[in-house]
């Protein structure tokens, strides 16, 4: 039985098509192969597509339907969750404005990012709030979240959910069978870490942090990325103490967790990275009374 967004498309064109799943998987993989690898799954499927007439650029999709490259997704989703807009200053120092909120459907849920003026006005005036359904018209899909700019086009809708998907979908998988876009949650092993960094939030609102490890649950390793809270969860703090920092992160080698958060490609290396949310220290007498009960 197939699931997940990448899944949801290939049944998708299939059906527009005529085509057999099969065949067009096969057709996807001899893409990739064409191009050695370098473009994903998702990025070939989307090439197949056209090859086979079909243009997802008009056609309205379900949330669980989005893929990591789309750059005019239509999609319809009801706001649950809507921040404070942000002002910030970029590298040349001009200012500028940030808006992120949070859409569900029927399928999934997905965090929306806004970066043109007119868009962020509408928050500011009121006209948009949580509980609002709206329509988005050509949408950018990138790192698992939907971008607006200028090009974009937002405006209220009036379609009604019956049931919205209110909780991130998570998924427990191991490493090998992660999909780009998917949330997941994976128990492995600490085995590399890098030196992390300190830097300025682009929204202006401090400084953050980030670390990138590689964590191996037996099945695959993947380079995973943690920002924040997430950095301090693991054991690293007063990083600007580079000896202490240094000792922290070799106690982290070979140690077991639990971490949630989703999976995106790294353009720069074009391979799938973890982009972890939240990170569960194991605690061994539930692990054990887990097992107990099996």
């Amino acid at each position: 039985m197939v699931s997940g967004n990448y899944e949801k498309i290939i049944e998708k064109m299939s059906k527009s098509s005529g085509v057999e799943i099969d065949e067009i998987e096969r057709r996807i993989e001899a893409k990739r192969a064409k191009l050695s690898g370098l473009i994903s799954k998702e990025g070939a499927a989307q090439v197949i597509a056209a090859e086979l007439g079909i243009n997802f650029d008009n056609e309205k999709l379900k949330i669980e339907e989005l893929l990591p490259g789309m750059r005019k997704a239509n999609v319809t989703g009801q706001i649950i969750n809507l921040s404070p807009v942000r002002n910030f200053k970029n590298k040349a120092g001009k200012e500028g404005k940030v808006a992120n909120l949070v859409i569900a459907d029927d399928t999934s849920n997905v965090k929306v990012v806004l970066w043109d003026v007119h868009h962020i006005e509408l928050i500011e005036k009121g006209k948009l709030k949580e509980g609002s359904v709206i329509e988005i018209i050509n949408g950018s899909v990138r790192d698992g979240e939907v971008h607006l700019g200028s090009f974009s086009e937002l405006k209220p809708s009036t379609e009604v959910f019956a049931n919205l998907i209110l909780n991130k979908v998570t998924k427990e998988k191991n490493v090998f069978d992660f999909k780009v876009g998917e949330n997941v949650k994976v128990r492995a092993f600490v085995v590399q870490t890098f030196e992390p960094k300190v830097f300025e939030k682009k929204d202006g609102s401090g400084k953050g942090s980030l670390i990138n490890i590689v964590i191996d649950d037996g099945s695959e390793t993947i380079r995973t990325v943690l920002f924040n809270e997430a950095v301090s969860k693991i054991g690293l703090s007063d990083l600007d103490d580079k000896e202490k920092v240094l000792n922290q992160r070799e106690d982290l080698l070979g140690k077991e967790m639990i971490f949630v958060g989703n999976v995106r490609n790294n353009s720069f290396f074009n391979t799938p990275e973890f982009v972890v949310d939240s990170v569960e220290l194991l605690d061994l007498d539930n692990l054990i009374s887990g097992l107990e009960r099996r």
